[in-house]
């Protein structure tokens, strides 16, 4: 193992966890998409009337030039993943993005990398009225524009060809784990801590039931509260960083329950869930996946900047933005396009070398300032450590109510490394 560097004053302060008073409401959405495209044949077909769509012209579409041209990412399926804060019914814009996941399909063998976008990057988010590059973090871009807007940011600033996507809200990923019968997530105590918390107000968002969880160290059965609040834990070591890591894990356990599940129990699933899905798939283009789909396989995940830096340092050089800087744009792009396509040597756009350089002029942060490691987001690193206490001061409340959770599944651990096969 290369030894550490030691680290000056300047960048322990970017490697120090930030606060936030608010919470954060964390969804998915490829568990959803999984589930729609596991049917298949007419049984989906009789369901699709209940979705939410929206045609999206890609002659709108922000593409790079070089991107159109790539003949190796010709050969894969790319689909923008949204979970929103909505508490409602109100799915296609005025929410932020909490979750962005790019889907990467390999459609000769069914492969499937995930790839986390951190919510509060920084990034391009298109033209202002001078016509000058705008800059700001991630998620607000599908609160200002939609999913257009989202998508657009997410092909011009990584050289990506996205034309759709799927988003759901707080209630559909809940509902989902329930009507599966809960899913099995191995936890330190500190995370079973959190996630005791968390629980009390997503019950009351949900109207769902849940059932505190004895706080040790162990495989423990969730119920759909408790899957979303998991999800939901940010204050450990890694905290957004390794929330984004629960979440990819909790869309695997999901994908492995819903491919053991019935088909009664499916069917249930997509009655309850299709009318909270709001997507631009066509009724072909998931009639196509749908019959494949039991092919598909969660290959490989990770989030996005691998190299990165966030903290008071970097509050304060970018005038009070509490952001997450990709160091650089430019390099992250690279290997970006090496994790989800057979790539070795790829060159980023024109596009991505601006965006890239007016960042770096903008913090004053550039490759030198890279350190040796960006902090690991992996629940792996996480649990193979004994970090802090739990803070078990979040979200605390007097009174928890009961639930009927199923307490069946499986007990594997999970390990986002052992995902690569």
């Amino acid at each position: 193992m290369a030894k550490k560097k030691n680290l000056t004053d300047r960048q322990k302060r970017v490697r120090r966890r930030r606060r936030r008073n608010t919470l954060s409401r964390v969804m998915f959405a490829l568990e959803i998409i999984v589930l729609v495209v596991l049917m298949g044949g007419l049984f989906v077909y009789a369901k699709l009337g209940k979705l939410n769509h929206e045609t999206i012209n890609e002659e709108e579409l922000d593409v790079n030039e070089s991107v159109t041209e790539n003949q190796v990412m010709k050969g894969y399926t790319t689909i923008a993943l949204v979970g929103i804060d909505s508490r409602d019914d109100k799915l296609k814009s005025d929410w932020n993005s909490d979750t962005m996941i790019i889907a990467s399909i390999n459609t000769d063998t069914k492969k499937v990398k995930l790839v986390s976008v951190y919510r509060d990057t920084y990034l391009c988010l298109g033209e202002d009225e001078d016509e000058n590059n705008s800059y700001g973090l991630a998620n607000s871009a599908y609160c200002t524009g939609g999913a257009k807007k989202m998508i657009n940011m997410l092909n011009k600033n990584l050289d990506m060809n996205i034309s759709d996507f799927v988003t759901v809200n707080f209630q559909a990923v809940a509902e989902t784990v329930e009507l599966l019968g809960g899913i099995d997530v191995e936890m330190k105590k500190e995370e079973v801590v959190h996630l005791n918390n968390y629980c009390v107000e997503t019950s009351e968002v949900t109207g769902m039931d849940y059932t505190p969880l004895e706080e040790i160290e162990g495989v423990h059965h969730l119920n759909g509260v408790q899957a979303v609040a998991y999800a939901r834990i940010r204050k450990t070591s890694g905290n957004d960083f390794r929330r984004a890591a629960r979440q990819r894990e909790v869309i695997y356990r999901i994908v492995e329950k819903a491919k053991n599940s019935s088909i009664a129990t499916l069917n249930t699933v997509l009655d309850k869930i299709f009318p909270m899905i709001y997507t631009s798939l066509t009724e072909k283009e998931i009639l196509s996946m749908g019959m494949n789909m039991l092919s598909y396989d969660i290959e490989d995940q990770t989030g996005f900047p691998f190299d990165h830096l966030y903290g008071d340092t970097v509050k304060e050089a970018m005038d009070g933005v509490d952001c997450v800087l990709p160091i650089t744009l430019e390099s992250n792009v690279i290997k970006l396009h090496e994790f989800l396509y057979p790539e070795d040597s790829y060159v980023p756009s024109n596009e991505v070398k601006t965006y890239s350089q007016e960042i770096i002029d903008k913090s004053g942060f550039g490759e030198e300032s890279r350190l040796e490691h960006s902090e690991d987001g992996s629940l792996a690193a996480y649990r193979e450590t004994d970090t802090e206490s739990a803070d078990t001061t979040e979200n605390t409340a007097d009174t928890q109510e009961e639930s009927t959770a199923d307490t069946t599944g499986d007990t594997q651990g999970y390990d986002e490394s052992s995902l690569a096969q």
